[in-house]
């Protein structure tokens, strides 16, 4: 079982940056699809951005689309969300998760029910 830890969140104006890390355990990390996610109070977890196994394939939520960036290093066992151009709306706690019931998968999901595995979560707040 993979596990995942994040990182790097924190308080920041609108229109700033901040670089989402998710670091894992074990070694099969590399053979999954990771997702990023995030759930905002009182409203339900909403898919972010996903990368496959290779980093050769990536998809968005159209709301994010263009201002956040998802990409990993196997050799690190790390993926990584660099966020910019923030808005208040992006306020949430975001997870990584990692689709662990498909090996070597090429196509980026972005169901939460395709990722069995989930991080505890870290706050972005995004001030105006």
């Amino acid at each position: 079982q993979v596990q995942l830890v994040e990182s790097g969140g924190g308080l920041v104006q609108a229109g700033g940056s901040l670089r989402l890390s998710c670091a894992a355990s074990g070694r099969t990390f590399s053979r999954y699809t990771v997702g990023w996610f995030r759930q905002a109070p009182g409203k339900e977890r909403e898919f972010v951005a996903s990368i496959i196994w290779s980093g050769g394939s990536t998809y968005y939520a159209n709301s994010v689309k263009g201002r956040f960036t998802i990409s990993r290093n196997n050799a690190k066992n790390t993926v990584w969300l660099q966020m910019n151009s923030l808005k208040p709306e992006d306020t949430a706690v975001y997870y990584c998760a990692a689709d662990q019931s498909k090996e070597y998968s090429n196509y980026a999901t972005y169901h939460d029910t395709d990722f069995g595995s989930w991080g505890q979560g870290t706050q972005v707040t995004v001030s105006s």
